[in-house]
């Protein structure tokens, strides 16, 4: 029996892995995040994750104002050892940078959304919402499988302890005023 080398990239550097990484190590699976200075490698996206988001990303390109984009499975800059890939984000559009562009930055995002799945049900539900308030992003979309239905928690930033506040658990219909008007039909993941 041959084994494989292990790959150079793999073993971290004194102090682990940075930001900066992830646009030279050679490579990386696709979606390959930075969470704690450790790469996060994500496995097969079972169909319900892949409709919510698709849901979410129709319903959000539709219902964002014109000063705002939404992007899917683009890596966030949170700090030195942290770049997160939510799910989807909503940026300001003058902030979207050209096509070269790798990851953006907290303060380019307004809305941070991670579909919870079963290997990363920890990470979505705890670490990256905590780094994304400590970043200063204002609101952050956590939706779990309910018996193959989506159920959206909002949340939404307290500027002055960088926490998040639960605002609302939605299980039909989403409707929101912040961070624009919002009007989705939870039950369209039937028709996709």
């Amino acid at each position: 029996m041959t084994v494989e080398p292990f790959p150079q990239w793999l073993r971290p550097p004194p102090g682990g892995f940075v930001a900066e990484d992830l646009d030279r190590l050679p490579d990386l699976p696709p979606h390959t995040e930075l969470i704690d200075g450790s790469l996060v490698f994500v496995g097969p996206q079972a169909q319900f994750h892949m409709l919510v988001v698709t849901l979410f990303e129709s319903a959000l390109r539709r219902l964002a104002p014109s000063p705002l984009r939404v992007r899917r499975e683009m890596t966030v800059t949170l700090g030195r050892d942290q770049r997160p890939e939510p799910d989807l984000v909503v940026i300001h559009a003058e902030r979207d940078g050209g096509p070269e562009l790798t990851s953006y930055q907290a303060d380019d995002v307004v809305l941070a959304v991670e579909v919870v799945s079963a290997e990363s049900r920890t990470r979505d539900r705890e670490r990256k919402p905590q780094l994304y308030a400590r970043a200063g992003i204002a609101h952050f979309w956590r939706v779990e499988n309910v018996d193959g239905r989506p159920v959206v928690y909002v949340y939404e930033l307290d500027p002055a302890t960088k926490v998040y506040a639960l605002t609302g658990i939605y299980h039909d219909r989403l409707e929101l005023t912040v961070p624009f008007d919002i009007d989705v039909d939870l039950t369209d993941i039937d028709q996709l």
